[in-house]
């Protein structure tokens, strides 16, 4: 029991760490963001939003998943402790962002006319991509840099270069929108990516790394299993992109370049509210779940991490049900109300997103590459299906449903999978737990939207109180709070 309480309290220390940065973080997209939407409005964000899936997708093609299948091999050379083992993976991962990030930069520049084309459907914006294209150089180095620290589990500094990457990223870009206004937004993205290169490299230095000679064939053949595992994972998050930038098409097709504005702005407040969570769990989870030996072990880390997420995550789900439309004017303005009710949908589907989120790591952490590919395949074919038809019959709000109905029946699908594979179950308290949160999400929403102002206010405050209390309760049981605040 002792040993079950060290875990979760590493997780939820780790957890706290990387959260209190994303929060800052957050915080920072919320003036970006701002900032944007009062000086560019929902057209500018537009731009923005298509330049980003744009670079994105070309990211995916060319990056070969390194950003996670690196991880699993620094992880496992530092399980060891093999010092030369260790210097080889980071001179080989050193040497194969290079390469990929030079491939992207390339690409960028050679089809930059097509780009502007298929994107905007004009030319107008030919060299915009050719000037994007050194973003793409420094996003995949800066990967480089911080897998380097997640690997090595060094969660303080990786929290250090995230910070300071973001606050001093927005101080530049400001005057960009200010000055430049549309015109600034590719050179705003460009700048962006080399500061926070810049942060990563920074707190990498104090790693020290034995230097090696090697030639290409030998970075190739040393690398050839990341780069296995990675084209893998980067197919996967291709489809991805490509699944998002088919969506963005087609709502600009069918709707408009506003329309996609507001699409962007809700995706980024569900992204940011909510994958502030995930990412801060993920950064210590991925590469202690990849040393992880055993079946059980990983059932085990799972049920742990799952547990831990549902705590932190359903608080904050039920403050935007309650108050989104402080939240968005806050964020954005008043012209992005209408995006409320998809945000509620979408925040509703989070509990579905976590309950297969915790599972998914785990095909990647074991070694199923294929089905994990596989997975995702058939996961984006039907969130694709699913966004396109629920645009074309109900607007915005389609896309809220959508993303439920996706989240659903993916983590069913993920569940069996995990099941048939190795074992894995979901344990009684986490399942009672997960209900009864699902539960008060519920009564929220619907107390929201069913019953008149003042009362779905009230009703709302009090839900939050009781899910916040509850999910103390269950903390405190785990990790004896009183003793970990002493700590």
């Amino acid at each position: 029991m002792q040993e079950e309480n060290k875990s979760y309290t590493s997780i939820f220390k780790a957890s706290a760490i990387f959260g209190g940065v994303q929060i800052f973080q957050v915080f920072i997209q919320i003036l970006r963001s701002k900032i944007v939407a009062v000086l560019l409005g929902p057209a500018g964000i537009g731009v923005l939003g298509l330049f980003n899936v744009t670079i994105g997708f070309i990211g995916g093609i060319t990056n070969f998943g390194l950003g996670t299948s690196a991880i699993k091999e620094i992880a496992i050379a530092s399980e060891e402790g093999e010092s030369n083992k260790i210097s080889e993976t980071l001179n080989v991962l050193n040497k194969l962002v290079w390469f990929t990030g030079l491939l992207g930069m390339i690409i960028s520049i050679v089809f930059s006319s097509l780009l502007s084309q298929l994107t905007f459907g004009n030319t107008n914006y030919t060299y915009a991509f050719i000037w994007l294209s050194i973003s793409l150089l420094f996003n995949q180095l800066t990967t480089g840099k911080l897998v380097v620290l997640q690997g090595f589990r060094k969660v303080k500094d990786l929290a250090k270069a995230n910070l300071l990457g973001s606050l001093f990223g927005l101080i530049i870009v400001f005057p960009l929108f200010y000055f430049f206004g549309n015109d600034g937004i590719a050179a705003s993205i460009i700048v962006y990516s080399i500061t926070l290169f810049f942060f990563a490299w920074y707190f990498t230095r104090k790693i020290e790394i034995e230097q090696m000679h090697l030639s290409t064939s030998e970075v190739f053949k040393k690398g050839k299993v990341m780069l296995t595992m990675g084209f893998i994972l980067g197919i996967s998050g291709l489809i991805t992109i490509l699944s998002n930038y088919l969506t963005s098409i087609f709502i600009v097709k069918l709707g408009n370049i506003e329309q996609l504005g507001f699409y962007n702005a809700g995706i980024a407040i569900t992204t940011n509210y909510t994958g502030l969570i995930f990412a801060a769990i993920a950064t210590d989870y991925h590469p202690r779940l990849s040393a992880l030996s055993n079946n059980s072990l990983v059932k085990e880390a799972v049920n742990q991490q799952a547990e831990i997420a549902l705590i932190i995550l359903t608080p904050l789900i039920l403050v935007f049900l309650v108050f989104g439309d402080i939240l968005i004017r806050l964020l954005y303005s008043k012209d992005f109300l209408s995006i409320k009710p998809m945000i509620s949908w979408i925040l509703i589907g989070t509990f579905f997103k976590l309950f297969s989120w915790a599972i998914s790591f785990t095909f990647v952490a074991r070694g199923k590459v294929k089905l994990f590919f596989w997975n995702e395949l058939l996961a984006n074919v039907y969130v694709l299906i699913f966004s396109l038809v629920g645009y074309y019959f109900f607007g915005l709000i389609g896309l809220g449903y959508a993303s439920l109905l996706s989240f659903i029946i993916y983590s069913i699908q993920v569940y069996i999978l995990a099941q048939k594979s190795f074992s894995f179950s979901y344990e009684a308290v986490f399942i009672k737990n997960f209900l009864i949160q699902f539960g008060i999400a519920l009564l929220c929403y619907f107390g929201m939207t069913q019953l008149d102002s003042i009362f779905g206010y009230l009703l709302g405050c009090i839900l939050i109180l009781i899910s916040f209390l509850y999910s103390l309760r269950e903390l405190d049981k785990k990790i004896n709070l009183r003793r970990f605040l002493k700590k």
